[in-house]
């Protein structure tokens, strides 16, 4: 697990957790057999699940182009939002499912259940002016194809931002304004008239609807923060994404989790 609240410099830890990998494969014909996925082109959704220690509650968050930011490029950006919070685990599972449903014009149509392709341990910390979003990887524990083109390192390290539900987005981007978060005064206030902000609060992260916006840092490992995460090796037995989030493989395949090839 993650080591426990800290401080070491101008670094302080506000949250540890585990954090999972979850992606969906595209809408197919329910008749016949499942096509394959073999890239980003084949997914409809990438889901990264935060579960803080010491808190029952689930985030899971959307990432808008299907990856998080590349942690090779210093800047990288990638746009999502809080989709979910919940207490529950098993209604994170169950919108994971794989669903049915009647189209009028191509009949009858599957959304394939979502698989697990990563878990870890995370930690949000505040250094200066900004937050962090940094993880450790623990399974697979030989990143695959799958993993490499998410973007999901061994290790991670991305400066976190909000964005101001009240402002516009660019054209054609980010939610529709229905959609975006209705934050209560106090947290509103907290971007100052700015389009976006750092992290002073996590309850801004109790909200769905709420955008965030992560940038790929120039410490490329947490450990030059000064943060410290504690990764264990872990086996399909103990993978607490599937125990943590009721993910039976007999509903969600989980060759991506352990080999990281695409299912």
């Amino acid at each position: 697990m993650a080591s426990s609240k800290q401080s070491q410099d101008d670094v302080e830890v506000l949250e540890t957790g585990n954090i999972y990998f979850v992606y969906r494969p595209k809408v197919q014909e329910k008749q016949g057999e499942e096509e394959p996925v073999e890239g980003l082109e084949d997914i409809q959704r990438f889901n990264v699940v935060l579960k803080p220690n010491g808190k029952k509650t689930y985030r899971m968050l959307v990432m808008g182009r299907k990856q998080l930011p590349d942690a090779t490029k210093q800047g990288d950006q990638a746009w999502g939002f809080v989709e979910a919070v919940s207490k529950d685990p098993r209604k994170l599972e169950q919108s994971l499912r794989a669903q049915t449903y009647q189209t009028q014009t191509r009949g009858e149509r599957e959304l394939p259940a979502a698989r697990p392709a990563g878990e870890g341990v995370y930690q949000i910390v505040r250094h200066g002016d900004h937050t962090h979003l940094a993880y450790a990887l623990e399974l697979p524990m030989t990143p695959g194809e799958a993993q490499d083109d998410l973007n999901i390192e061994p290790e991670g390290n991305y400066i976190l931002q909000v964005k101001n539900p009240t402002k516009p987005s660019p054209r054609n981007a980010g939610l529709p304004r229905q959609e975006r978060a209705d934050l209560p005064n106090k947290l509103q206030a907290s971007f100052k008239g700015r389009r976006f902000a750092s992290v002073e609060s996590l309850e801004i992260l109790e909200y769905e609807g709420v955008e965030l916006l992560l940038i790929a840092a120039s410490d490329k490992h947490a450990k030059d923060l000064g943060v410290e995460l504690d990764p264990e090796k872990e086996t399909e037995q103990s993978a607490e994404i599937l125990s943590d989030l009721r993910m039976r493989k007999s509903r969600h395949p989980i060759e991506p989790l352990l080999s990281g090839e695409w299912r």
